[in-house]
């Protein structure tokens, strides 16, 4: 892990990256990570494209989804996912490497809004993500 990602988040961010097979499968590399912010990467493999050739909608919004859980989950406060969106702006082809790049739009006491941009090699967004999570209160040790 990069030691971009300050030491009071990583006991969630580490417990995250050790625990979250899916993203493992997807090759996420974790950039940085801050309250209420990450910064993930990955790149696509041939298994992660669909019958047309190109990526699977499902891997631009997983990587937004897992950019979104560091970012709502890192000030330990565990929170899960209330509603979603991705909107698929430009194709996404075998050998692109994704960023994906969540800010915090809202800290409530109970949900927090995030938005996600995601981008290609190429600094072209290809994805919009927006989540919001609920807050559950708990945390993962006390």
């Amino acid at each position: 892990m990069d030691t971009n990602i300050r030491s009071e988040f990583r006991l969630v961010v580490d417990h995250m990256m050790e625990n979250d097979f899916f993203s493992q499968w997807l090759g996420i590399e974790l950039i940085a990570a801050s309250e209420g912010y990450s910064l993930i990467r990955m790149t696509v493999r041939k298994e992660m494209v669909n019958g047309f050739g190109i990526a699977h909608g499902g891997i631009a919004f997983s990587l937004g989804d897992s950019a979104f859980a560091f970012a709502c989950n890192n000030r330990n406060n565990l929170s899960v996912a209330l509603d979603v969106t991705t909107s698929f702006i430009k194709a996404v082809n075998i050998g692109d490497t994704l960023t994906a790049e969540a800010k915090e739009i809202h800290n409530g006491r109970s949900t927090g809004v995030y938005l996600v941009t995601i981008t290609n090699q190429r600094g072209e967004q290809v994805a919009l993500f927006k989540g919001t999570c609920f807050r559950t209160g708990k945390k993962l040790r006390n």
